[in-house]
């Protein structure tokens, strides 16, 4: 691995860690709460790939586990935010020659993701309350954490779009 992979994944990681913990609404039905960390993981999967998506991605996010006191959901979260970053990145397809972001399968990765990170901690929450029909009072806050990621991820991409930002950020 290169020097300059090395450092990529370093920040990547941080301003997963940064995002999810910048702004945290409890949600006390999964004894976690809504943050910003998905639109990042959706942002760097599709412009970096699936390894940056799953590295930056279930480490950062675990990592925001771990610090902000919720380290019983880490583990889980270190594997559903990884799966969430390696699915978008192998489904969706950025390159700056394409210079194309609203692409079929950028927005399908994207919600592929989403739909997985809610499923994975509809059964992370199953474990933890021993309880699968407790577990999916979790299904609508995952819902909104996933939405407003979904969201956010759509603005800044298409700002990124906008700005030609790809020619700058691509790793791919």
């Amino acid at each position: 691995m290169k020097t300059k992979e090395i450092c990529l994944r370093g920040l990547m990681i941080a301003l997963v860690t940064v995002s999810t913990m910048v702004l945290q609404i409890p949600v006390s039905a999964t004894n976690g709460y809504i943050h910003l960390g998905d639109s990042m993981i959706l942002l760097i999967s599709v412009f970096f790939g699936w390894r940056y998506g799953m590295v930056a991605g279930g480490v950062g996010a675990a990592l925001a586990d771990l610090l902000s006191g919720y380290a019983h959901w880490a583990p889980f979260t270190l594997i559903i935010k990884g799966v969430m970053g390696l699915l978008v990145g192998k489904i969706a397809h950025y390159t700056p020659a394409e210079k194309h972001f609203f692409g079929l399968r950028n927005l399908a990765g994207s919600v592929v993701g989403i739909v997985w990170m809610i499923i994975g901690y509809y059964f992370g929450g199953a474990v933890l309350q021993k309880s699968f029909t407790v577990a999916l009072t979790s299904i609508p806050e995952n819902l909104v954490q996933g939405g407003a990621g979904f969201v956010i991820f759509l603005v800044v991409g298409y700002a990124f779009y906008k700005a030609k930002i790809y020619k700058y950020v691509s790793a791919k």
